[in-house]
């Protein structure tokens, strides 16, 4: 099989997994009209007293936005608001919006038009937040708090009592380095009857459409973990279809974005529920109730979650939950792209440039290949060689396919020829590609990670189009260097000249990163292609 027809093999391939993929994505993310939604209210919500939102589909428990607590770290800017304790607020700032601006990346925030904000609280028969007894308004000594030079941990308290004098202090400690946040509850039972209260975080967005396209199918939207489901992505469209309400020991809920994510973590060694609603504003929860408490009097109760809000960064999200890093989401080759990374992240690591470890890999995967890409183009020399018997049997046999087929297997067996051999290291590279194709994408470091001269940022499209270009190139070359065979079909002869004109428009919009590996690798294979035909050449074979 020529090489030609492999080209397009791997491009129908790639296509029609693109847009496999999208439509995947497309399914879900649709923004929900107030009037499609059912109302869900406090008391639906697996049976847990938790503040929900009214018929205007604002929330009832909605954050004040004035003597919000400002809390700066070396990683975090958060803002929470003394009503419920609720982060309504987190930016990043080692993260900038745009690669030329200063402004951190804000995931959590709270406007006129969005939501996306972080709750906790305590239910149950004597919990402090309800929506008919409203949420705690707790107090704080100080109204900003920041990481000093030296400190390693910084601690935010927040004390309320209740009217039967128990203390609740509710408090987040935040750590240097880290993007996760202790959230705490201490409580004092200073009464003469026992409490009984059970914690519960929720993660709450304005339900939007997606960002997605085809070049860039990116997830946004829910996701959640069980001791029986270790990952399972919950888009708003389920979410909007049916609450869950899966019982589990340990677990997590998160809400998921392009490189980013937020999420809720209880103690591994509780029983949780992992719960989610759609209001008739269009918000979209997803979130856990705990373990339930009973305080004795004279007791005190602590009760503990974790809260992450930061970077898609494995390392760190593995330490909080050993599924947590699971929401990189590297779809079904994940066994084949986690190798992948990990040897991205190597050569990374001491060549100090994002660009240079693609093209490390590039080299290692075309190395790798090299015996089966030589076994290609040998298979390849003995068709053509083959050619002018092949003519000779169609002019004999015309039009009788059977005799046709089977004079063609005598042939190839007698010449110990393998008419797909051609083929194997077309499909052996495919996964590969859509492996690291979801590496790439998914890889958070490679957001606002330069190259060299203008590619500034290899996550995003070459702005001047110079590598697809390169690329169409690239592919020319190899096609002169692969003559057609004499017997194609005069309509493939013209679809496969166009093929380089037709891939160089496709990666027009690709990110650069993957652009690169594309590029390089066909550098390698013409320097490859080269090396093989010249050794066939002396065998008589080219």
């Amino acid at each position: 099989m020529e090489s030609q027809r492999n080209i397009l093999l791997i491009g129908l391939l790639f296509v029609s997994y693109l847009m496999w993929t999208q439509w995947q994505t497309d399914k879900a993310p649709q923004p929900v009209a107030q009037q499609t939604v059912t109302q869900t209210n406090a008391a639906t919500i697996n049976g847990a007293d938790v503040p929900e939102a009214d018929s205007t589909g604002m929330p009832v428990d909605m954050p004040a936005t004035k003597n919000l607590i400002t809390v700066k770290t070396d990683q975090l800017d958060i803002k929470i608001s003394p009503v419920g304790g609720d982060i309504v607020y987190a930016a990043l700032v080692a993260h900038k919006v745009e690669i030329d601006k200063d402004d951190p990346f804000v995931i959590l925030e709270q406007t006129n038009d969005h939501t996306y904000i972080a709750q906790s609280g305590l239910i149950g028969r004597d919990g402090i937040d309800s929506s008919a007894k409203g949420r705690a308004a707790f107090a704080a000594q100080n109204t900003s708090y920041a990481l000093a030079d030296g400190q390693d941990t910084l601690s935010v308290p927040l004390t309320f009592t209740a009217d039967n004098g128990v203390t609740y202090v509710k408090t987040f400690t935040f750590t240097r380095g880290q993007y996760d946040v202790g959230v705490d509850y201490n409580i004092s039972n200073t009464s003469d009857t026992a409490l009984q209260v059970q914690m519960y975080g929720q993660i709450k967005q304005s339900i939007k459409e997606s960002e997605s396209s085809m070049m860039m199918p990116t997830y946004r939207g829910a996701a959640f973990s069980t001791q029986d489901t270790r990952y399972e992505k919950y888009d708003f469209e389920d979410m909007a279809d049916k609450n869950l309400g899966k019982v589990t020991l340990g677990g997590w809920a998160a809400m998921l974005q392009h490189y980013f994510v937020s999420a809720w973590v209880p103690p591994a060694t509780d029983s949780n529920t992992i719960f989610s609603s759609v209001s008739a504003g269009g918000l979209a929860n997803i979130g856990f109730r705990g373990a339930l408490y009973d305080i004795a009097p004279g007791t005190t109760q602590k009760i503990s979650s974790q809260f992450y809000v930061g970077s898609k960064n494995q390392k760190a999200l593995s330490a909080i939950s050993e599924t947590l890093n699971l929401v990189v989401d590297y779809g079904f080759l994940w066994w084949l792209a986690i190798p992948i990374h990990w040897l991205l992240m190597f050569y990374q690591s001491f060549v100090g440039n994002w660009g240079m470890a693609i093209i490390l890999i590039t080299l290692t995967v075309r190395g790798l290949l090299y015996p089966l890409t030589k076994a290609q183009y040998s298979s390849m020399a003995k068709m053509r060689n083959l050619q002018p018997k092949l003519a000779e049997m169609k002019e004999r046999f015309g039009d009788d396919r059977q005799k046709m087929g089977q004079a063609m297997m005598e042939l190839y067996k007698k010449e110990k020829v393998n008419p797909m051999g051609g083929c194997l290291p077309i499909l052996l590279q495919m996964p590969i590609f859509i492996a690291l194709y979801w590496v790439l994408l998914e890889s958070y470091e490679l957001r606002h990670a330069p190259f060299m001269l203008w590619i500034d940022d290899l996550s995003v499209q070459d702005p001047y189009y110079v590598l697809p270009l390169l690329m169409g190139v690239s592919m020319f070359l190899m096609q002169k260097m692969q003559p057609m065979a004499p017997t194609m079909d005069p309509m493939q002869v013209k679809m496969m000249q166009w093929m380089p004109v037709i891939f160089t428009v496709f990666f027009l919009w690709f990110p650069a990163g993957l652009v690169l590996y594309w590029l390089v690798g066909n550098l390698v294979a013409i320097t490859q292609q080269k090396i093989i035909y010249a050794g066939l050449e002396k065998k008589g074979l080219k």
